[in-house]
């Protein structure tokens, strides 16, 4: 009797834990974005094609920026489905390739007349290099966006205001950037067995991109916002091991959001009235949090900008 009352006093406490901590606080915000038109990264699939629905939904025009046209095209169909809406378009966008994002934004700019909202959200967990030879996760996650968010900033400007919202992690935390590794390697690391913190030095390039591009863009009537979505089961971890898959799976269950919760702090940041005196600033839980002072260095923060630029060609 007494096994039977353990157990069912840690499924219910696993069951308040998943619910009231996990799950997290939902966007509140009613806004309705007729005429409106966002681009989200990474909208094929996770938190990224939950966004675009709801953005959909509200009524905005969305594009969907994917790597893969197969894929992308096939989830432009569920969305439309989902959101009930037709004004949602697919545009082929490969964010390692600084070809591709010209032509994505050389493409977008000859046939949009307006850009409101940029989701910065892709972003790739595995080792390799990018058709430029940069290693992957700094190219994909980094300096792809970098480089998008550079090339649509005018029309951005024009259309005001506007936001970019560029998707984090707490991961950040455990990151650093070496600017000599950089500058030599085209990469974060050096090591290949560290996938886990060159990821982290990726997410930490997103916060302090972030941060300085609020400084660039004060009084332009743009503002940006870096989040922590929260600990999500996508397929951002598809390419890792089967025995690592299995050993995650009963963890996913119990501590990790579905991608309707992990898309919640996206939404806040786009469309969250009244939070524009926070631009620059970083958000988890629908809620602003302070950084660590190596994520809000502005000497990082500009270094990793002129290095950005330089790699760009900008």
């Amino acid at each position: 009797m007494l096994t039977v009352l353990l157990t069912i006093a840690v499924a219910l406490l696993a069951y308040m834990f998943h619910h009231i901590v996990v799950k997290g606080k939902k966007c509140t915000s009613k806004v309705k974005l007729h005429g409106k038109t966002v681009i989200v990264t990474g909208s094929n699939t996770g938190i990224g094609k939950m966004t675009a629905i709801d953005l959909a939904t509200r009524g905005a025009r969305v594009i969907l920026a994917c790597r893969s046209k197969q894929r992308g095209e096939a989830a432009l169909q569920e969305i439309k489905q989902e959101s009930g809406s037709n004004q949602v378009v697919f545009m082929q966008l490969d964010l390692g390739s600084l070809k591709s994002v010209r032509s994505f934004a050389e493409t977008f700019l000859k046939s949009e007349p307006r850009l409101d909202i940029l989701i910065n959200n892709a972003g790739v967990y595995m080792e390799g290099r990018t058709e430029d030879g940069f290693g992957l996760m700094f190219g994909v996650n980094h300096l792809g966006h970098f480089l998008l968010t550079n090339l649509l900033l005018d029309r951005l400007k024009a259309c005001g205001p506007s936001r970019v919202v560029n998707v984090a992690s707490l991961a950040h935390n455990f990151g650093s950037i070496d600017f000599d590794c950089l500058n030599s390697h085209k990469d974060l690391r050096t090591s290949s067995t560290q996938s886990f913190m060159v990821y982290s030095d990726s997410k930490l390039c997103n916060v302090l991109f972030t941060h300085e591009l609020a400084r660039r863009l004060q009084g332009t009537g743009v503002t940006c916002y870096s989040l922590h979505p929260g600990a999500i089961s996508t397929e951002l971890t598809r390419d890792i091991s089967i025995i690592s898959k299995l050993i995650l799976a009963p963890i996913k269950s119990l501590l990790f959001k579905n991608t309707i919760q992990g898309s919640q702090t996206t939404l806040h940041c786009a469309l969250q009235e009244g939070i524009e005196h926070l631009s620059g600033r970083y958000f988890s839980n629908c809620t602003v949090r302070e950084l660590y002072a190596k994520a809000k260095d502005d000497a990082a923060s500009r270094k990793l900008w002129e290095i950005s630029e330089r790699f760009c060609g900008l």
